[in-house]
């Protein structure tokens, strides 16, 4: 009977269960190698198609460095994904790779208000990045960020998603615009990770890291269905279209008696026209209140803001405003918005 107990006791030793400490100790042991497996499967995956740039501007004594940041590569022949405040105010430089490559770039296309840019490089057969989608990411979720922080090349950082949906303001000139849905993560970042890849899991390219926020807080502008399409018409034509009313506002609740009847709860305050723009030229007037454009509701400025994409302009769109208690629809045909309106 002796023996039959030490055996007993051996096997319990050697297989613990798994509410024992030596159980426990096993299975965060497993969890960190999983942990670790995945990190170590997106950086050999991924980093030969990130690359560091080294952004050139051009001075009356030549070409001269004007910053640095990162890049990830969207096709073989050579059109490299980045921020578009990493290249603003430049026309080009090198790109360097995991492979020892450098090669020359030009800036293809630039984009502040969403704050992606494209480049291409001149020359080169490049490993492609492939694209994942922002909308599938879920908070709590393993994300990996690989870029060129502070100079180190091929640097590679993992965190979670912290929170989903942020909003980030895009600033060009006067003009503010708000970036939707960007993705906040605790992944280490540092300058020079701007541009950069912000992977899931299985390396697929899910947001271009934009931002520090704060010690264990960066920022990434979701790879998605809405700025796929940036990013496509930056490679063919070099800029994004939008439309634009010509107003400012904010948000703000409808009147009990406006908001039974048009089932609206809020909309956006018009609080400055500007002059001989498409909202003025509609009759729009500082005051009202925007509730609702072609049957879309309005609740805040990113509402619209959403909707004045490149179809929309010179086509004639339905405004539905609260003006002094009444209901009124306004016909407003959005204009092309350029740099002198911002």
């Amino acid at each position: 009977m002796a023996s039959l107990r030490l055996i007993q006791g051996s096997a319990a030793e050697r297989d613990p269960g798994p509410g024992s400490p030596a159980g426990e100790a096993d299975a965060d042991k497993l969890a960190l190698d999983a942990y670790s497996a995945a990190v170590s499967s997106v950086a050999e995956r991924l980093s030969p198609s990130v690359a560091s740039l080294r952004v050139q501007r051009r001075t009356r004594r030549g070409r001269v460095q004007a910053g640095a940041g990162s890049g990830v590569v969207l096709t073989h022949d050579g059109f490299i994904l980045t921020s578009a405040h990493v290249v603003a105010g430049s026309d080009g430089g090198t790109a360097r790779f995991t492979d020892g490559r450098e090669l020359r770039f030009v800036v293809a296309g630039s984009d502040a208000l969403s704050d992606l840019a494209v480049v291409r490089t001149e020359g080169g057969e490049l490993p492609p990045a492939q694209l994942g989608d922002a909308e599938a990411l879920r908070v709590g979720q393993l994300v990996v960020a690989i870029g060129n922080p502070n100079g180190f090349e091929g640097s590679v950082t993992a965190g979670v998603v912290s929170a989903l949906g942020r909003a980030l303001p895009a600033r060009v000139g006067r003009g503010v615009r708000v970036i939707d849905n960007v993705i906040q993560t605790d992944a280490a970042l540092n300058p020079g990770n701007s541009g950069g890849a912000l992977a899931d899991g299985r390396g697929r390219v899910v947001g271009v890291n934009t931002a520090v926020a704060g010690v264990g807080l960066g920022l990434a502008v979701p790879v998605s269905a809405t700025t796929q399409p940036i990013i496509a018409a930056l490679i063919s034509e070099g800029r994004v279209r939008r439309a634009y009313l010509g107003i400012a506002g904010g948000p703000r609740p409808l009147p009990p008696r406006a908001r039974l009847a048009t089932g609206a709860e809020r909309g956006v305050e018009v609080v400055e026209l500007v002059d001989d723009s498409p909202a003025a030229r509609a009759g729009l007037r500082v005051g009202d209140v925007i509730f609702e454009l072609d049957g879309d509701p309005i609740e805040s400025a990113a509402d619209l803001q959403r909707l004045m994409v490149a179809e929309r302009i010179g086509r004639d769109a339905i405004a539905k405003v609260i003006r002094d208690g009444s209901v009124l629809a306004l016909t407003v045909v959005p204009a092309e918005l350029d740099s002198s309106q911002l």
